[in-house]
Parts: C-alpha cells; sequence; structure tokens
C-alpha cells in the first residue's frame, strides 16, 4: 500500500531530522545511485498519523519499495526488495 501516489518503482523513504538511521538508509541508496523520494514526517502531520495508522508503531525511517514497508533501516530487507541480494 502506497502512502502517496509516485511512480510505481519509486523508492520512498519517509523520515525525520537528526535521525541516524534514516541517514544511513538515505547513504546506503545514494551509493547504490538509487533514486529516492523523502518526506520529512516532522512537516506533515497527516502523513505521519496515516503512517502511524498503517504500521501501528512510530518509528523511523519508514521506507517502501514497490509496496512493501520496512521500518527502521533493514538493510537485508531492503537488498532483498531491490533484488540486491
Amino acid at each position: 500500500m502506497s502512502f502517496l501516489t509516485d511512480p510505481p518503482s519509486s523508492i520512498k523513504i519517509y523520515t525525520v531530522p537528526h535521525c541516524v538511521y534514516c541517514r544511513m538508509a538515505k547513504d546506503f541508496f545514494d551509493k547504490k545511485n538509487f533514486p529516492y523520494i523523502e518526506y520529512d514526517l516532522s512537516k506533515n502531520a497527516s502523513l505521519r498519523e496515516n503512517i502511524f495508522n498503517l504500521i501501528g508503531e512510530i518509528g523511523v525511517p519508514v521506507i517502501e519499495i514497490k509496496g512493501e514497508i520496512f521500518v527502521g533501516f533493514d538493510r537485508e530487507g531492503v537488498e532483498r526488495a531491490l533484488s540486491l541480494s
């Protein structure tokens, strides 16, 4: 389930400022040359609420790849979703 309407192949990452794991995830995508769309949850209360209602917890980053949701930076899961492993 996608939170926002974007191209289906896009990677979406929901972050907050000063989040170490958010930075790690973005660095991973940058190093692998995977483009992503970033949404700052500190600036969008309705999106933050939608994500909480969907996943039932507050945690960042939330990463969406091909409709699969990851809470936190699950490198192995992300690599699998991107067909890197």
